[in-house]
């Protein structure tokens, strides 16, 4: 196993020179850093990773969690993970001062926690989870609630989890049917199941604090009547210690990858003494946890695209190891006096490494963008300049969770295949990469999911302004490719697909507006793949022209900016193309997935 699962100068490359950090750490909001201090801290974090959490990632594998007893238990680095992660930051890292944070950019965190997510995708999300529901307490809960719960989570002693999910329910939140219950002692009780909850339980922090979804007696139907509560397993009492709060533990799923990642089965209020703390306003439950979705699904495209990233190393050290066949001569025949050649010599093989590279790399600086444009609105002076950046943000987000996951299957189905053989064996890393990247497309909310949102919220919503704005970013950075002679043929690819996506939208947009909703949103995961190729093919242009100007200045490493100029157009000459059969799909409006009185499915 190659002890390289990312490139770390690529990173920077991404953080400093395509994304402007330097330039964010002039918002008063940051002003306490500095690039040093920002380079110190991931460099930490990747010595950090480098010795804790890569040297047991097979391990994790191998070993999974599992339940016994009542309890979950899980690899002792969960442990590690918890506690020397929140002395580090790396739960608290984008937080307040006031609220016990470091106030730092989520870009730089969302850097750091790339790195976390390419050594080790089994362990980052006992922190991510954590530190999502430390958000939804800072942001919504009552300064009591704040101050019993939070320091804790943000330390890493306790964890915290989202519990949206239930058996009968699964994505439709407005199906649940966990039960709150009014006391006359300033809490609730609970009952009901939770299913899939990520970082459920373990047996190592002493707390986990629930941010449950769950309908109050008498309350509206549909997602109009849930509430959010904090539900921790064991309460704090008044004398500091804690009493168990009747969470129990009644399995684990056992899954096809990051099984050191435990998925968990819990039941609330067995016993009737399960005690829940309204969060916020009653029947507001759903609106506050989708509020926080947008840093969630930047999450999963983050972790996606770090497996991505991984597993292209991984496949890059094997064909620059890997001796087998010989190259062709100029007559087509092969010399067999001749040495065999290290694969990586073969076309095929480069061009599925350059499908891995172009796909993870340009997976990782739409994460980053999307982090860039959380910080940005976060920071806007102006409401015009918050609303632009809250709208792109909107924009890009379902795409930022869908396509690394979507892409980062076929990236490393594609590293498989450049092992050959032996990339189907357990011996070898990337079978376990495929196995952990796959739920990626299921995790906050599937392609499906993201998909409708994007065409039938994003594109639609206030008569198309958002994609107003967002075609404007990107028409900026098409002019600017258009001043290279080099880059020019790939800005007017790119603007060509700008074409063509109002060509697209022209032929569906009717279907909406006579409330064919059904046929509208039928094909909604193919437009998903048209937009997403579009939108990475920003990303490129974006990339080539940063890495040219530097190449030009000869100010930068030569090999890593001919690399990034290779993948680019690799990316424009190989996937943009199919932007044109996916049209043709979308354009033909059929009927042929919509069900029929007589159904031929059989």
């Amino acid at each position: 196993m190659s002890n390289k699962y990312i490139d770390f100068e690529t990173l920077k490359f991404m953080l400093y020179e395509v994304h402007g950090l330097e330039k964010m750490l002039d918002k008063k909001r940051f002003e306490d850093y500095d690039k040093e201090a920002i380079d110190l801290f991931i460099e930490s974090i990747k010595e950090f990773s480098d010795k804790e959490l890569y040297p047991v990632f097979k391990e994790m594998d191998e070993n999974p969690a599992y339940y016994k007893d009542g309890k979950i238990h899980v690899h002792e680095k969960v442990k590690t993970l918890m506690y020397k992660g929140g002395e580090m930051g790396i739960i608290s890292a984008s937080f307040d001062y006031k609220d016990g944070g470091m106030q730092m950019p989520l870009l730089a965190h969302t850097a750091a926690m790339f790195i976390l997510e390419a050594a080790n995708n089994h362990l980052p999300g006992y922190a991510g989870l954590t530190q999502g529901a430390a958000e939804l307490i800072i942001h919504f809960a009552d300064e009591d609630l704040n101050k019993k719960y939070v320091p804790n989570m943000l330390s890493g002693k306790w964890g915290g989890t989202m519990c949206l999910t239930e058996p009968q329910a699964g994505s439709s939140l407005s199906d649940i049917t966990t039960k709150a219950t009014r006391t006359k002692n300033g809490y609730f009780n609970i009952s009901g199941q939770k299913i899939f909850i990520s970082a459920g339980d373990n047996h190592f922090t002493e707390n986990v604090v629930h941010l449950l979804l769950a309908r109050i007696e008498g309350a509206p139907a549909g997602t109009k009547g849930i509430s959010l509560f904090i539900v921790p397993k064991n309460r704090p009492n008044d004398t500091e210690s804690l009493d168990f709060n009747d969470v129990n533990t009644i399995g684990d799923f056992q899954k096809m990858g990051q099984k050191g990642y435990c998925t968990s089965h819990l039941s609330f209020g067995d016993n009737n003494d399960c005690r829940a703390w309204l969060v916020g306003e009653e029947n507001k439950g759903l609106y506050y946890m989708f509020l926080m979705m947008n840093a969630a699904r930047i999450a999963v495209g983050r972790g996606a695209s770090a497996i991505a990233t991984a597993a292209y190393h991984a496949s890059l050290n094997y064909a620059n190891e890997r001796p087998q066949g010989r190259k062709l001569s100029a007559s087509g025949k092969k010399n067999p006096d001749e040495k065999p050649s290290l694969i990586i010599e073969h076309p095929d093989v480069r061009r599925m490494l350059l499908l891995q590279k172009s796909m993870s790399e340009g997976s990782m600086s739409l994460v980053f963008l999307a982090a860039k444009y959380y910080d940005l609105e976060n920071t806007a002076e102006t409401k015009e300049e918050k609303y632009k950046y809250k709208t792109l943000l909107d924009m890009i987000i379902p795409v930022a969770k869908t396509y690394p996951s979507e892409a980062g299957n076929i990236s490393v189905s594609n590293g498989i295949q450049v092992l050959g053989g032996y990339g189907f064996c357990s011996d070898f890393i990337l079978q376990q990469y495929y196995r952990d990247i796959r739920i990626s497309s299921i995790y906050e909310g599937t392609t499906g999911i993201q998909s409708q949102d994007l065409l039938g919220r994003k594109i639609t919503m206030e008569n198309g302004k958002g994609l107003e704005l967002l075609s404007t970013e990107i028409i900026k950075s098409i002019s600017k490719a258009n001043k290279d002679d080099d880059l020019k043929i790939y800005a007017s690819m790119l603007s060509e697909k700008i074409d063509l996506t109002q060509k697209v939208l022209k032929k569906l947009m009717p279907l909406a507006l006579k409330g064919d909703y059904e046929r509208f949103l039928a094909d909604a995961s193919v437009f998903m793949e048209f937009f997403s190729l579009i939108i990475i093919s920003w990303s490129w242009l974006d990339i080539g022209i940063v890495a040219k100007n530097h190449l030009e200045k000869n100010n930068f490493d030569q090999k890593l900016l001919k690399g990034k100029l290779e993948a680019m157009k690799y990316f424009f000459l190989y996937e943009l193309p199919k932007t044109t059969g996916l049209a043709e799909i979308l354009m033909n409006l059929s009927d042929v997935t919509i069900k029929k009185e007589e159904d031929y499915l059989s």
